[in-house]
């Protein structure tokens, strides 16, 4: 464990709040609060500032915050290596996923890394791939897996699975009988959207400009927030909607929508898995190692 007032800064920083700090750590605000003035007495200088009813970390709370975050991972990796030597994996894994990912591509890998690994205790977090991104260069999280076009140059990005955006409409719908439509029909129906910093907007944007479509040009009759709402409207209206063929496998399955094929378009994408610049996760590539062994080999 790391010096437990270390670890409490660490905890206040990353919150910005004493209250969820207590709760996290189980203790008291009070305890709280008085390993945070022994940590500035010992250091003698404020490591956090009141904004209103908020706090805020000082200069010196940045710089103290900086280290704490390479004091943590190294601790996580000295955990991580003893217990490699007794052939043990264990430790905590934070995993963050774009929310295709996270709901229709990690679960069952999710569930038979637990069966082999119990040990590891694995949270998931699921956001836009903007917000993932964040996570990861917050240190929220510890691997990323993502499914948006545009790298940051702080991130390493690496090929994970493939993925295949389709254009998707209820059976009942006009074109649902149909083999294959042109581009510019495309431009006489309304379409649902998820919304601005999705990952697979990014993707279906680009690929529309390949063919020489823009999005303006489309009927836009709403931007939703997840897949699974775009589902849900997709069973009420004669909406169209491009959506990953992960997230539409039951619905398939049971005839309740129809596939459209779009003549010259083609959306193919992988997804990604993203780290930080430099990090050494033992953890993330004990995890990678495994979900590619499942995609592989089913």
């Amino acid at each position: 464990m790391l010096d437990f007032r270390l670890y409490v800064f660490y905890t206040v920083a990353k919150k910005l709040s004493f209250t969820k700090a207590a709760a996290e750590l189980h203790i008291t605000q009070p305890a709280v609060t008085r390993h945070i003035h022994e940590l500035e007495q010992q250091f003698g200088v404020a490591l956090f500032e009141r904004a209103g009813k908020q706090i805020r970390l000082t200069p010196a709370g940045k710089i103290a915050l900086d280290h704490a975050e390479i004091i943590h991972a190294n601790y996580r990796q000295l955990e991580f290596d003893l217990n490699s030597l007794k052939g043990q994996h264990s430790g905590v894994l934070r995993l963050g996923a774009s929310s295709t990912v996270a709901q229709y591509v990690l679960p069952p890998v999710l569930a038979r890394f637990h069966d082999k690994h119990a040990d590891i205790t694995i949270s998931l977090v699921s956001g836009n791939t903007e917000q993932i991104e964040q996570a990861l260069l917050n240190r929220d999280i510890d691997l990323g897996i993502v499914e948006g076009r545009t790298h940051l140059h702080e991130l390493r990005y690496t090929p994970f699975v493939p993925d295949e955006i389709v254009l998707v409409a209820r059976t009942e719908h006009p074109l649902a009988q149909r083999d294959e439509v042109s581009v510019e029909e495309l431009k006489a129906y309304h379409f649902l959207l998820r919304e601005r910093g999705s990952g697979t907007l990014e993707v279906i944007e680009h690929a529309l400009r390949q063919v020489g479509v823009k999005l303006v040009d489309l009927p836009i009759e709403m931007y939703l927030g997840s897949t699974e709402s775009i589902k849900s409207y997709l069973f009420h209206s004669n909406c169209l909607a491009f959506i990953s063929i992960y997230a539409i496998e039951s619905e398939l399955k049971a005839g309740s929508f129809r596939v459209i094929d779009i003549q010259g378009l083609d959306i193919s994408r992988p997804f990604y898995t993203i780290l930080r610049q430099g990090d050494a996760e033992p953890l993330s590539e004990t995890f990678l190692r495994f979900a590619r062994r499942h995609y592989n080999h089913g």
